[in-house]
């Protein structure tokens, strides 16, 4: 019995991962490395600093972790810059209403997100109400494939993991609602989330009566 559903924030309830995308080119280019949005696939759902080494490992560039620290903070300056002027109508089409029609379904509902940055998204999006309980990257100390966010998540629902479902585009995100014991819902593609119980297109495709039934 579900009685509780978590979202992940990128590419689940809005699209923050295309201004990440946008920071890390900015930075690439000025290290002098090629990046495409195939590449920047790689990034999904890792941490800031793992991410900082993928892309130098594309330019088979080697920086100190101070350096490194550096890069990914000026990085993320420029993300905090961009999503500061997001508004409230990039919320995907649906999903407020979604998210309000589980809540009138009587389940309870919460963020996990890897992002350090997502009160704020959330507040921009005028939807930060919505949610019962948010966690996000400056709560935990290991980020997805490792469960711990999605436990944290549990605990703080007053809720077990089998009563929770989980709303996932990142394969390490729906590793992660796995190895939690939870339900998963893959948003993409079957070719990427093939471990995810239920692949959809788009967030709202799995709405409040097709959750009843899982």
């Amino acid at each position: 019995m579900i009685k509780a559903v978590i979202f992940d924030l990128d590419g689940v309830i809005v699209d923050t991962a295309h201004y990440h995308f946008i920071a890390w080119k900015r930075l690439a280019k000025e290290l002098g490395i090629h990046f495409t949005e195939q590449e920047n696939e790689q990034l999904k759902g890792v941490s800031r600093l793992r991410s900082l080494e993928i892309i130098l490992e594309l330019g088979n560039l080697r920086l100190s972790q101070e350096e490194m620290e550096r890069l990914a903070s000026k990085k993320n300056q420029w993300f905090v810059d961009y999503i500061n002027a997001m508004k409230p109508d990039e919320i995907f089409p649906g999903v407020k209403e979604m998210i309000q029609s589980i809540r009138a379904g009587g389940l309870k509902i919460a963020l996990a997100s890897s992002s350090k940055n997502a009160d704020t998204v959330l507040t921009l999006l005028n939807i930060k109400n919505l949610f019962d309980v948010i966690v996000d990257g400056t709560m935990i100390t290991h980020t997805k494939p490792d469960p711990e966010i999605f436990l944290l998540a549990a605990k703080k629902l007053n809720l077990p993991p089998s009563e929770c479902l989980v709303y996932e585009d990142a394969e390490a995100g729906v590793e992660a609602a796995i190895a939690a014991g939870m339900k998963c819902i893959g948003v993409g593609t079957p070719q990427q989330l093939s471990k995810a119980d239920v692949v959809v297109a788009k967030t709202p495709d799995f709405g409040i009566e097709k959750i009843k039934k899982i």
